[in-house]
């Protein structure tokens, strides 16, 4: 009972507008920052590592900044999120890429593939 009253309250919060991404894509994830009253968009781009699925569902962004390996975790129903950008996607044969924290340069290269196409329903005629 409980739950499905849980369900229709998450269904209403529940963001349509971010696209498909997967472990392996490279991501820019435009976040919004409040600064005393001004708030600005600033991005954070990397390789998503992890993907949650759920209520809460979650993924966790990784890149390479001066030299030191930086990860954020970002909720995806957070209103915090402006917007993301599929910059490349790459093939890849795990669902957590915990692999690639301990890679380096061009040892932590993933393969890249073609766009990935989404099937579409053929038309009725």
């Amino acid at each position: 009972m409980s739950n499905l009253i849980i369900e229709k309250l998450l269904a209403k919060t529940r963001r349509t507008d971010l696209p498909e991404f997967r472990p392996g894509d490279t991501v820019r994830v435009h976040v919004k920052i409040k600064e005393g009253d001004k708030e600005r968009v600033q991005a954070f781009e990397g390789v998503v590592i992890k993907r949650d699925n759920g209520p809460q569902a979650s993924f966790t962004v990784r890149k390479i900044s001066f030299g030191q390996g930086v990860e954020r975790i970002f909720p995806i129903q957070s209103k915090v999120i402006d917007k993301i950008d599929v910059v490349r996607s790459s093939k890849v044969r795990r669902a957590r890429l915990f692999y690639l924290r301990a890679l380096r340069g061009k040892a932590a290269r993933l393969r890249d593939v073609e766009k990935r196409e989404v099937p579409k329903a053929p038309a009725a005629q």
